[in-house]
Order: C-alpha cells, then sequence, then structure tokens
C-alpha cells in the first residue's frame, strides 16, 4: 500500500501551480493547521464541507457503562467522547466504487 506524506500533498500543489515547495509549504500547512484547530475547539460536534472531496466530523458517542476488555474479559466503564468520521463526496465516491479491473486498463 502507498502512503503519502504532507510533503507528497505540498509537491502536487508546487507542482499544479508552477511554484517552488518552500513558498507552498506552509500554505498547505495552514490549511491543514485550520482543518486541526476548527475540528478541536468544537464543543461536540463539528461539520468542515470541502466540496467535491468530503465532509469531515467530529461526532458525540455515548458513554458505555457496561463494555468489556477483551483482553482480561473485565466489565468497564468507557466514558462519552468524541470521534471524527470522514464522508466522502459523490465525485469521489464514484471514482472508488469503479472495479479495479478498469482502472487497470487505463
Amino acid at each position: 500500500m502507498m502512503t503519502y506524506t504532507k510533503r507528497d500533498i505540498v509537491r502536487r500543489v508546487a507542482e499544479a501551480n508552477d511554484e517552488p515547495m518552500i513558498k507552498v509549504e506552509p500554505w498547505v500547512d495552514s490549511v491543514i493547521v485550520a482543518i486541526r484547530e476548527i475540528m478541536m475547539s468544537a464543543n461536540t460536534e463539528c461539520r468542515i464541507e470541502i466540496r467535491d472531496f468530503g465532509v469531515f466530523e467530529v461526532k458525540e458517542t455515548k458513554a458505555k457503562p457496561k463494555a468489556r476488555n477483551p483482553k482480561t474479559n473485565e466489565v468497564i466503564y468507557v466514558p462519552a467522547h468524541r470521534k471524527t468520521h470522514f464522508k466522502p463526496s459523490k465525485l469521489l465516491k464514484t471514482f472508488l466504487r469503479q472495479p479495479l479491473e478498469e482502472l487497470k486498463k487505463k
């Protein structure tokens, strides 16, 4: 499986805009920091919608008073907390649902 890093994103943005990577990197960092700060500052829930990409959501989970530790079988209490969720856009979802054989032919 291929892993992409922030540096790969910076490289793609720099190539797409015909700019040096050193000039583009602060902008990419700023976007990532802004998304992170919005998600972290949400009281309980928030939604960040990026058209033609997807939606990032912070959702509240319910407390689980009778959860079980599978390793020890001990009954434990799991407090309510927040979790992240990503829902891809229709454009992205349509592309990802294409059979792999079609993509290999291209």
